[in-house]
């Protein structure tokens, strides 16, 4: 994809999901507020509580994921299985947006500048929970990993742009 692709794309916020505890059932937010250098207020990286929180310290990429609806979809499709965006564990859920071509890159979730860090692969965590097919199916599909650039708030049907 060519940098004026990635500049035409816009995708749109379906859900945002946090967790005060690591292990926690993810719980849908109709809008969150996020502070740079923390993460999303509320949620387990924000207070430190998550699984990889320890290992993520040093790290500019704990304090907000995204994941591709369209990719969780096709996952069920494949697999047979039918797991929720929230089953993924990931913070925000996007759809109409090629999130791996944000990677390294600005963009915003609504007024919120946001910079990808790096892809968010399936991990032994998540293949323990949801089983093997995560490994085998949701390499390079399973979402990014952002920093937050500015404090601000939000909210379920925001547009994600690439500045």
């Amino acid at each position: 994809m060519k940098n004026n692709e990635v500049a035409a794309m816009t995708g749109t916020v379906k859900d945002i999901l946090t967790a005060e505890k690591a292990g926690a059932a993810l719980q849908s937010n109709t809008s969150v507020q996020l502070q740079a250098g923390k993460g999303i207020v509320g949620d387990r990286y924000y207070s430190a509580q998550g699984t990889f929180s320890k290992a993520l310290e040093d790290d500019l990429d704990f304090e907000i994921t995204l994941i591709e609806q369209e990719q969780i979809e096709a996952f069920n499709q494949k697999t047979g299985l039918d797991y929720s965006a929230a089953d993924f564990r990931r913070n925000v859920v996007t759809s109409g947006i090629d999130l791996n071509q944000l990677e390294g890159k600005e963009f915003t979730v609504g007024a919120i500048r946001l910079k990808g860090i790096r892809l968010c692969e399936p991990c032994a965590y998540l293949s323990g929970l949801l089983g093997p097919e995560v490994m085998q199916h949701m390499v390079n599909k399973a979402g990014l990993r952002a920093q937050i650039l500015i404090d601000g708030k939000i909210q379920v049907s925001d547009k994600v742009n690439p500045i």
